[in-house]
C-alpha cells in the first residue's frame, strides 16, 4: 500500500506551506485524483485518519479528494473518449495508436484555514 508514502507526501507539502504562512491549524484539504492513478481513494482516506492524527497542525482536517475523468486520445482519428470504459483501443476507429490525455493526477488543490486568530 503506498498510499501511505503518498500522504506522508502531502503533509511534507502541507507543512512548507504552514511553515511559510505562519500557519497554525488547516481545516481541509482537497486533492484531485486522477481515474487511472495508482492511488486508491479509501485506502488514500485511510491512511490520512492514520497520519493526520499524529500531527497538531492536519490533526482532524478533511481531506477531500476530486476525481479527474480518464480521458484518452486517438492519433489516427483525433478523437477522445473515456479510457475506463473503452481501455486502450479506440471505440471509435479500432486503432490502438492512443495515449492518456488526463486522469493519471495527483495533486493538491485547495488548501482551507480559518481567518479565526487566536
Amino acid at each position: 500500500m503506498h498510499e501511505l508514502g503518498v500522504v506522508f507526501h502531502i503533509i511534507d507539502d502541507l507543512k512548507s506551506v504552514v511553515d511559510e504562512n505562519k500557519i497554525e491549524k488547516i481545516d481541509k484539504v482537497t486533492v484531485e485524483l486522477g481515474e487511472v492513478s495508482t492511488v486508491i481513494p479509501h485506502f488514500l482516506t485511510d491512511c490520512w485518519k492514520w497520519a493526520s492524527d499524529k500531527q497538531d497542525f492536519i490533526k482532524g482536517t478533511e481531506l477531500l479528494i476530486e476525481t479527474i475523468p480518464a480521458i484518452t486520445q486517438c492519433e489516427d482519428c483525433g478523437k477522445q473518449y473515456g479510457t475506463i470504459a473503452h481501455g486502450r483501443i479506440c471505440p471509435f476507429c479500432q486503432s490502438e495508436r492512443t495515449y492518456l490525455v488526463q486522469g493519471n493526477e495527483f495533486m493538491i488543490k485547495e488548501i482551507e484555514v480559518s481567518d479565526d486568530e487566536n
